[in-house]
């Protein structure tokens, strides 16, 4: 039985708290955050557990062997560093750190110390978005063309982090899940419409080594939310509406036929296949349930996380490329796939 504490009962804390209580193979011990009225929030409703405003507090008590971290970004790399020191193995809600460096030292003190080191990517344990990742591995969409993502809704500004930072951090994660190849360069374009906040809107266009392209909407300022994926590929065509309440993947059999004759050389030779539309059965379970799960098997058995610290490094390394690109104006600026 795995003993959790969480840091940070704010926004997030409070859903991967109660997964943990709720997994049969964990035990949720304690909870910390700085604000007394949301510890008695979490008292009132895990009764048993410890409570303190200062986190030194949890890593210093040996009955707790992991952490779920849910605070804002620029804190994560003090307290994961921290717990990884404390011998505990560590969760951090998404973004893995602020910075590339940071991600890299994180990695090595997890390493050093063998304790497993998850981050938060959230949607990589969804089932629809693991059936997404069936079908393109397995060739069902034939070769891959286009990778097409809106993530908009009105609000939750944010002071710390540009909407890039909140909300393309979920299609980076499933993008790299899902396409089993990774971008060689990003360009990114960009806007602030609120004084004393970043950026609340941006457009990402991810390039390949190969003739496929991605790109990412991201948008605080949209009247409605949207969270809809297109991805395209020779055979077949894909269509994941995450707020559909089933039927969340369409697959659909069509698309483009090519011809390659010589002697058409000259003209265009186009023609339309449309078949039929199929939607896949999707297992209505919770994904941070799923998340939870996995963090407690990876510790037991020893088993290396999906999205492991080098799996948030390159997703943070993607978000610093995009955010320099914003700078520039949309200059390409290249990525490491390591």
């Amino acid at each position: 039985m795995i003993r959790v504490g969480v840091i940070g009962y704010g926004y997030w804390g409070p859903n991967l708290a109660r997964n943990f209580a709720e997994c049969s193979e964990a035990r949720l011990v304690a909870v910390s955050d700085r604000r007394p009225e949301r510890l008695a929030l979490a008292q009132a409703r895990y009764s048993g557990i410890q409570t303190s405003t200062d986190y030194h507090t949890l890593l210093a008590d040996s009955a707790t062997d992991a952490v779920a971290i849910c605070t804002p970004v620029a804190t994560h790399f003090e307290l994961a560093t921290a717990a990884l020191k404390a011998g505990k193995h560590v969760l951090v809600e998404k973004v893995l750190t602020a910075t590339s460096e940071q991600a890299e030292r994180l990695i090595e003190e997890a390493e050093r110390r063998r304790r497993v080191l998850i981050v938060d990517h959230t949607f990589v344990y969804s089932a629809p978005v693991a059936k997404i990742r069936e079908l393109v591995l397995s060739n069902a969409l034939g070769e891959v063309y286009y990778y097409d993502s809106v993530r908009v809704n009105l609000g939750l500004f944010q002071r710390d982090v540009n909407v890039v930072w909140d909300l393309a951090v979920h299609d980076l994660s499933i993008m790299d899940y899902v396409l089993g190849t990774r971008p060689v360069a990003v360009s990114a374009t960009g806007m602030g419409h609120v004084a004393g906040t970043p950026e609340n809107i941006a457009y990402l266009t991810f390039f390949f080594d190969r003739d496929l392209i991605a790109h990412i909407h991201v948008n605080w300022l949209a009247p409605v939310k949207v969270r809809k994926t297109l991805i395209g590929g020779s055979e077949k065509m894909i269509v994941y509406d995450d707020l559909e309440p089933s039927e969340k993947i369409k697959v659909y059999d069509r698309g483009v036929m090519l011809s390659h004759d010589v002697e058409e050389l000259y003209r265009v030779r186009v023609g339309y296949r449309t078949g039929d539309m199929w939607a896949p059965q999707i297992a209505a379970k919770e994904p941070l349930q799923a998340e939870v799960a996995h963090f407690v098997r990876c510790i037991e058995d020893g088993e290396r996380p999906i999205t492991d610290g080098r799996a948030g490094l390159y997703i943070v390394r993607s978000l610093e490329a995009a955010t320099k690109s914003m700078s520039e104006r949309g200059r390409p600026v290249e990525l490491t796939s390591s």
